[in-house]
């Protein structure tokens, strides 16, 4: 496959970006997305020139790391994947390519396609955690009941992996179906009911004072969430956040 790509350079944060041109050529269909990346850098370190900065780490849709914007959609034209889990069999053979960071205020650019998502991380240490009893009568959280519904919808909370691609497609930049699903993760079970209240209150304040968007219930973000996080829990943090209010 010969391809062109359009990618966004730019060089700190600092520095107003631009959309640079590259042609390359002998692409496998068989690669994925970030393999390409990586024959086009290994083409611009041999000339001498700066290798575009993308962001990964595991390369198995794990970590979340991969994001980027390819032709208008977060981790690109499939569903339920990462970027690093986009093969080149989905473009064509002369496609012209486009790919940029994720845009948010909240998420300014490093470099390239690199994006700081502290922000994220910030809204975790604002609540995002269960507190543990360790006076030595810790019970065994294997040994407490929980109704399988209840343990299902919050495992599949769980498998949120703060790529962040809810904000780059939301036209409000919202977070609110990364928080809520934080939130369910917790609130679904026991072991989080203790610090309900305080959690939902603390997140959702985090989230407003980061200088994300409000939600307007348009679903992009899960359409386009590679682990199929559902609006559901946007609707129970709600639901959490009114019941810690009136408190």
């Amino acid at each position: 496959m010969n391809l062109t790509l359009k990618i966004w350079r730019q060089k700190n944060a600092k520095e107003k970006g631009k959309m640079v041109d590259y042609k390359i050529d002998n692409i496998s269909p068989d690669m994925s997305f970030l393999e390409m990346l990586d024959v086009l850098n290994n083409e611009l370190i041999e000339k001498g020139d700066d290798p575009v900065a993308f962001d990964h780490d595991c390369r198995e849709g794990i970590c979340g790391m991969c994001s980027l914007f390819i032709n208008g959609e977060a981790h690109g034209p499939d569903r339920a994947i990462t970027t690093c889990q986009l093969h080149m069999r989905k473009f064509k053979d002369g496609d012209t390519i486009y790919i940029e960071p994720f845009r948010a205020k909240a998420f300014p650019v490093i470099k390239d396609l690199v994006v700081d998502r502290t922000a994220f991380d910030k809204i975790q240490h604002a609540g995002g955690f269960v507190s543990v009893n360790t006076s030595g009568n810790t019970q065994d959280a294997n040994s407490i009941p929980i109704p399988k519904h209840d343990a299902d919808r919050a495992f599949d909370a769980a498998t949120c992996i703060g790529c962040g691609a809810c904000v780059a497609t939301c036209k409000n930049s919202s977070a609110m179906l990364f928080v809520s699903a934080k939130v369910s993760q917790f609130a679904l079970l026991p072991q989080g009911k203790v610090e309900a209240a305080d959690r939902v209150q603390n997140m959702v304040a985090e989230m407003d004072a980061l200088g994300f968007g409000n939600c307007t219930n348009t679903g992009a973000c899960e359409v386009e969430c590679p682990k199929g996080i559902s609006l559901e829990n946007i609707a129970r943090m709600n639901r959490e956040y009114l019941k810690a209010s009136i408190k």
